[in-house]
């Protein structure tokens, strides 16, 4: 299957847990190995083939559109919750008129890896089926990350499906902020925020919500702690 040509960067939040780097600035201009954490995600996004990407803003918003927009590769396209932050279901829905209808990648800005010896985005593209898959997600075993701690999120079978853990005390993997998704997921969500667990959910009752395990090793980039170990990391 070919990988989807545009993308959905979610860059909306308000970055509290990131405080004091998010004074003066949103949690997607906060810099890890000199290089600001949604420019990571969108010169990966770039490497594999997105054209177009949707970024979404809200705090700091005005600094965050000045610095996306001085981008040339992809282009960007904003989209506005200055006056509302929505959440990832609610802000993809939001979004929906720029996004289309075809398939999508929507990712993080606060997910920085190094890679193995296969490019996790070629991973999960490789791995996408629109036939089978309403959202496809790039996991990390929970033995091999920084900066997240934790029960871990789901279960992957031999078949790629994925069960949350629910009430399971721990899951051997974890969700790392990219994936493949059909758009027309969030449109039964409720005007205003939510999650797009709420969908994966859906999805995963359909027994149409996959995953993928990336093969290079994954850094959550939640707070200066983490921050500072990513960056020791990559240096």
């Amino acid at each position: 299957m070919s990988a989807p040509k545009t993308a959905m960067v979610l860059a909306a939040g308000v970055g509290s847990r990131m405080r004091p780097l998010t004074d003066d600035r949103p949690k997607a201009l906060v810099e890890v190995g000199g290089k600001a954490l949604i420019d990571h995600m969108l010169d990966r996004l770039a490497d594999a083939g997105v054209t177009d990407a949707v970024v979404n803003a809200h705090h700091f918003g005005e600094r965050l559109i000045a610095h996306v927009e001085a981008r040339q590769t992809p282009w960007i396209i904003v989209s506005d919750e200055r006056d509302r932050l929505l959440e990832t279901g609610g802000g993809l829905k939001k979004a929906r008129p720029l996004l289309g209808e075809d398939p999508v990648w929507v990712a993080n800005i606060d997910s920085v890896w190094i890679e193995g010896a296969r490019p996790a985005l070629q991973t999960l593209a490789d791995a996408w089926d629109p036939e089978r898959m309403d959202a496809c997600l790039l996991l990390a075993p929970m033995d091999n990350l920084l900066g997240l701690d934790g029960p871990g999120d789901f279960f992957l079978g031999e078949d790629g499906r994925l069960t949350h853990r629910g009430k399971e005390p721990s899951a051997p993997y974890a969700y790392i902020g990219v994936q493949i998704l059909k758009p027309q997921i969030v449109d039964n969500g409720p005007d205003g925020p939510f999650s797009v667990f709420a969908s994966w959910m859906e999805a995963m009752a359909k027994g149409r919500l996959y995953g993928v395990v990336m093969d290079g090793f994954w850094m959550h980039v939640g707070d200066p702690a983490a921050r500072d170990l990513a960056e020791a990391r990559l240096t």
